[in-house]
């Protein structure tokens, strides 16, 4: 009884430290757009290197489904064009830059003479880390919701569903991070979509482990020196020969 007792003062200590160290704001919600408020299409995503572009222009074969990828200064470059800046462009900025390159040369016919398409996203991410199964950045797109995200990631067993940390840091020293929980049993369960709001670049989504798994995180990172430590003086009592067979 005594030990029990003990016990879940314990935890409840831990838990206590655990929730101490979030720092949430439910209103900080107000910073996100949800995904029905906003055009999430490639229109408006602004390019940057590495992104990849293809170029369509069925009028001028030399160039029709020409991919490039934006080089490290911002520009793409044709033989028979020159060279073009496309980082902090959108696509159809760039195609109306390129438009006009290519008239120099050929006529062209019809309000969508050429078109520009991103064939691959490199140059933007967002960072789901944690109690994650795949945790690290991943590629921004400006059509990732939250539930796009953490389903990717796809949370292990230690996660703390309930208490997911949504972060848009600021590099601005007057303004504060926006964070606010998500709740993601309530989100798959019920189907409680108020907090699916869509990702920015930059934006951090942080998994926590349990208060269970907090402490087995604690336990494995004590444990592993002294077991490394230990791993090391048998291997160094056994001695390895020449042929680097054990003895």
């Amino acid at each position: 009884m005594f030990k029990r007792l003990i016990l879940t003062i314990i935890l409840l200590l831990i838990n206590i430290s655990l929730t101490g160290c979030f720092s949430s704001d439910p209103l900080d919600i107000k910073y996100f757009k949800m995904p029905h408020d906003v055009n999430t299409s490639t229109d408006t995503y602004v390019m940057q290197p590495p992104d990849e572009v293809e170029i369509l222009c069925t009028k001028v074969p030399i160039i029709h489904e020409r991919r490039q990828i934006i080089r490290p200064d911002g520009k793409i470059s044709f033989e028979e064009f020159g060279e073009i800046t496309a980082a902090g462009k959108t696509p159809s900025e760039l195609a109306e830059d390129l438009r006009l390159k290519i008239e120099e040369l050929y006529k062209l016919e019809g309000e969508n003479s050429v078109d520009v398409r991103i064939s691959i996203f490199k140059s933007k991410v967002y960072y789901v880390l944690g109690q994650v199964n795949d945790p690290g950045p991943r590629l921004y797109t400006g059509r990732e919701t939250l539930l796009t995200a953490i389903s990717l990631a796809s949370p292990n067993p230690m996660a703390w569903l309930e208490r997911i940390q949504v972060i848009r840091p600021s590099a601005d020293e007057e303004i504060e991070p926006a964070i606010f929980e998500l709740n993601y049993d309530r989100l798959m369960a019920h189907g409680d979509a108020t907090k699916n709001v869509l990702l920015q670049e930059g934006d951090v989504i942080y998994v926590p482990p349990t208060v269970l798994g907090w402490m087995a995180l604690k336990i494995e990172e004590f444990i592993r020196p002294i077991a490394r430590a230990f791993e090391g003086s048998y291997i160094v009592r056994r001695g390895v020969d020449t042929d680097n067979r054990y003895y």
